[in-house]
């Protein structure tokens, strides 16, 4: 029988579950004491619809105790809510990934769009560090250097020793001599905050929306708080599509690295990045794709099954040895496909 520990102890799996299952423990807060169940849940529970939230509470919300609990029932103060869930095969995953440089201390490759890079609910074997220690079962150190959103396709750095990780995660931490270019697909044509084009900047702060009960979705903001955040943006190219909607082709460079920076940052000049299910036209888009539910109007507005994101250079001091280091990605083949089917824009 599968068990468990709790804040409040052991607690083995209710009957009926199947052994091996996956639980997750949430121990309910003074503060929301009395909450629907369904509700709850969803706020622990990122990127989830309340529809969703409901039919999680209705297969396997359990109390300390082992009671089934109800959507509409209501939480206690410090209960433990035990969401104890069969054991799934997870959702596939790209595995051809590239290697674009490697030495003996470092490794950089071109993540694919849709492979996650850290574990998750949803994901836990089919990660970039589990493909690249399939790949390579000699290899016996490997560590991410930074990150990247499961959909933004691009360069990524691996360390392959513990002294390089060190080196390397200081590095980028400092970001002295580092430099970050991404390639952007945007709905519309972006303007400058001064109406500056082709080439501008955008230094708007930056804060988690607390308002949005998606929970990772970030805005500009001027309060007190709120992290500073730069991005130079450069319009490279202009296309337009049959029916005379306009596209633009962004290079973006990096001063900061904030969550969501450069999405963030091109929706606020009214252009956010095609496919962008968070910064797009609606937001609940996200929450439907986490849900797996988007529907062909949401295929239809998306025009892209990903945001059309691309990191594509990473230029800076090799961490080891402190020799120029360049790495580049080419533009992946589904933002190639779809940039391919607009017409070039007269006069651009």
């Amino acid at each position: 029988m599968t068990r468990v520990r709790g804040v409040s102890g052991l607690h083995e799996a209710p009957p009926g579950v199947l052994e091996g299952s996956v639980v997750t423990v949430l121990r309910v807060p003074p503060e929301v004491a009395g909450q629907r169940v369904d509700v709850f849940v969803q706020t622990h529970l990122n990127r989830t619809s309340r529809t969703r939230a409901q039919a999680i509470v209705r297969a396997s919300a359990y109390d300390g105790s082992g009671r089934k609990l109800a959507p509409n029932d209501r939480v206690r103060p410090e209960q433990e809510i035990l969401l104890w869930r069969a054991p799934w095969d997870e959702t596939p995953v790209p595995t051809e990934v590239p290697t674009v440089y490697e030495d003996e201390h470092l490794l950089a490759v071109d993540k694919p769009a849709g492979l996650p890079v850290h574990p998750t609910a949803r994901y836990h074997r089919n990660t970039l560090i589990k493909v690249l220690e399939a790949a390579r079962p000699d290899c016996s150190f490997l560590s991410l250097g930074h990150r990247l959103d499961r959909e933004t396709s691009g360069v990524m750095l691996v360390s392959k020793t513990r002294a390089c990780d060190r080196a390397l995660k200081k590095q980028l931490e400092e970001r002295e001599g580092i430099d970050k270019t991404y390639l952007a697909m945007t709905w519309g044509v972006p303007v400058g905050p001064g109406g500056e084009t082709p080439r501008f900047r955008v230094e708007r702060a930056m804060e988690l929306d607390q308002g949005n009960p998606l929970r990772v979705k970030m805005r500009v903001s001027d309060a007190p708080g709120a992290l500073r955040a730069a991005t130079g943006f450069e319009v490279l190219e202009v296309r337009r599509s049959a029916e005379g909607r306009a596209y633009a082709l962004v290079r973006c460079d990096l001063e900061t690295g904030r969550q969501h920076q450069i999405r963030v940052h091109l929706a606020s000049v009214g252009t956010p990045v095609v496919g962008d299910k968070l910064y797009g036209p609606d937001d609940r888009a996200f929450a439907r794709a986490a849900d797996g539910e988007l529907t062909d109007v949401d295929l239809a507005m998306l025009e892209l099954p990903r945001h059309a994101l691309h990191a594509a250079r990473l230029s800076m001091p090799h961490p080891m040895t402190g020799q120029p280091l360049v790495v580049e990605a080419p533009l992946p083949g589904d933002m190639r496909a779809f940039w391919a089917t607009r017409a070039p824009a007269a006069g651009f």
